[in-house]
């Protein structure tokens, strides 16, 4: 493993993403919180994950559950105290853990005091913090701009007696980052963390922060349909990924990288080529991670995959190194989308592809579709734009822990309903079955960090043919082969894997083969030198 403590350990570690409101409550108001969080240290430990990133935890209205932030610089009551995150920190520290939290630069809540001031006459000094326009001549919004969560972008003001724009919801307006003043501001909140100690940060929406000059039009979307999502109606030529926004990129990575090894994420929604400028240069880096969601986005068929994957590894520049995201609070259950059999594979997938991946909680239980009663809908993109498919509530429901009441998540009624199956699908019942889908994941992460191949080693992909997906991962004299059946029916294995020792199967080693991968099985196999 000398070859892999070398590298930063970004490039070696694993993401644990936590949904604070989904996690544990410690005080029976049915909504998770730090105290939660900390109680359930030793288990995310015991993952052989290296790293924690919490959803925003900042004050809020909830508007956006924590993505509207009314204070940059403190704690949500809901979520507990300011002392109780330093403890929090002290604590994930101790365990060698890293700690990351989710910056939110492209806007905030409509009470955030720069908006109050700012919303309050147009000589207020805080009047360009946001974005301000005028009502067309023949009247209405500026322009044809539509929400992320459908409708005009833009929302009328009637004490300024304008409109200001707003990506998502009239409660998140967007700040003016073309005012010094804003980036100011913003950069002094990274610091205000950075210097508490925190590791790093997820950048929320970053491809947004910056609009093209003059606010024009964007060009209508001729492949639009009804039923899809009405933010697509326009394609996002200048209200998204406009050149300057990567000056500001690089500010924020050489802040962060004073303060020694941290490490920024970036949320970017992008192709490959478009993606890959956020890592900058070696003069002049930004983001660590540009996310990269393309295993989200794209068909689960294994001549996809394997292209998708040849295609993000060369486009990524010398200096970049890669990442992976399955499953996040924002997209349905990776065991909804696939089944739970594809499930295991995709886990194996995840974490032998090069790169860093992150591990979004309750994946590594397996948690598939959960159903939201209406009258329990909390999601405010589902509720604007109803029946769709839009709705993230499914992928934000509590973890279960346990077999006691509400699955040990909290006391009192949780905010959403848990997964129906909760009952056997927990963690106390998983640890206690060596085929369960938590095994699995421990297996596989204790299996990635002792082999450096997996942890930082280099990737080459094998020709294949029908359900048949794999790649070779090789660092110094060890070689592993990764060979995963997307099918139901059996595939040969390549000619390489059969005098290989094998060291993992996603399926209970009785009935293996050195010549067959069985129906939705996965394979890591430590090949002869």
């Amino acid at each position: 493993m000398d070859v892999a403590a070398q590298r930063p350990w970004w490039e070696r570690g694993v993401v644990y993403q936590i949904y604070p409101r989904s996690f544990q409550d410690s005080d029976g108001d049915g909504v998770g919180d730090i105290r939660g969080i900390e109680s359930r240290l030793d288990y995310i430990a015991s993952l052989g994950v290296d790293a924690i990133w919490l959803s925003p935890i900042f004050p809020s209205p909830m508007s956006d559950f924590g993505y509207d932030i009314s204070d940059y610089c403190g704690i949500e009551p809901m979520f507990g105290s300011l002392a109780d995150f330093d403890r929090l920190l002290v604590a994930t520290h101790a365990r060698g853990l890293k700690l990351l939290l989710d910056f939110v630069p492209n806007h905030s809540s409509d009470r955030h005091p720069w908006f109050v001031e700012s919303r309050s006459d147009r000589n207020n000094p805080k009047r360009d913090w946001y974005i301000w326009r005028d009502a067309r001549t023949e009247g209405g919004p500026p322009n044809n701009w539509i929400s992320d969560f459908g409708g005009s972008a833009w929302t009328w003001d009637e004490a300024r007696e304008q409109y200001y724009l707003r990506a998502f919801l009239p409660q998140q307006p967007d700040l003016n980052w073309r005012n010094p003043e804003v980036k100011a501001a913003m950069l002094d909140v990274l610091r205000f963390w950075l210097d508490r100690g925190v590791d790093g940060f997820r950048i929320d929406v970053l491809w947004h922060i910056i609009k093209a000059e003059g606010l024009p039009d964007n060009p209508v979307n001729p492949a639009w349909q009804p039923g899809q999502n009405e933010r697509d109606r326009v394609l996002q030529l200048h209200s998204t990924d406009q050149p300057e926004a990567h000056a500001i990129s690089a500010e924020m990575r050489a802040l962060a990288d004073r303060y020694g090894e941290r490490v920024l994420i970036g949320e970017i929604f992008l192709p490959n080529e478009r993606l890959a400028r956020w890592h900058g240069t070696p003069e002049s880096p930004q983001v660590h991670l540009p996310f990269n969601f393309a295993l989200i986005e794209n068909a689960w068929h294994a001549a996809t995959l394997a292209q998708l994957i040849d295609d993000y590894e060369a486009s990524l520049p010398e200096w970049g190194w890669p990442n992976w995201v399955l499953g996040s609070h924002d997209a349905q259950r990776v065991a909804a989308r696939l089944g739970e059999a594809q499930a295991r594979v995709a886990m194996m997938l995840l974490l032998t592809l090069r790169g860093t991946p992150t591990l979004y909680q309750g994946d590594e239980l397996g948690i598939g579709a959960v159903e939201i009663p209406p009258h329990r809908v909390q999601d405010p993109r589902e509720l604007r734009q109803p029946g769709i498919g839009l709705g993230r509530d499914p992928c934000r429901t509590p973890m279960a822990w346990d077999h006691s009441a509400n699955g040990g998540f909290s006391s009192g009624q949780p905010w959403l309903p848990l997964h129906a199956d909760w009952p056997t699908r927990n963690v106390a019942d998983q640890q206690l079955r060596p085929d369960s889908m938590l095994s699995l994941t421990k297996r596989l992460l204790a299996m990635r960090r002792e082999t450096a191949a997996l942890s930082v080693g280099d990737y080459r992909s094998l020709p294949c043919e029908g359900s048949l997906l794999a790649f070779e991962r090789w660092a110094g004299e060890s070689s592993v082969l990764v060979a995963l059946n997307l099918g139901e029916e059996p595939v040969r294995l390549p000619s390489s894997a059969r005098t290989g020792r094998r060291l993992m199967s996603t399926l209970p080693e009785d009935g293996a083969s050195m010549l067959l991968l069985r129906g939705n099985e996965g394979v890591v196999v430590q090949l002869s030198p």
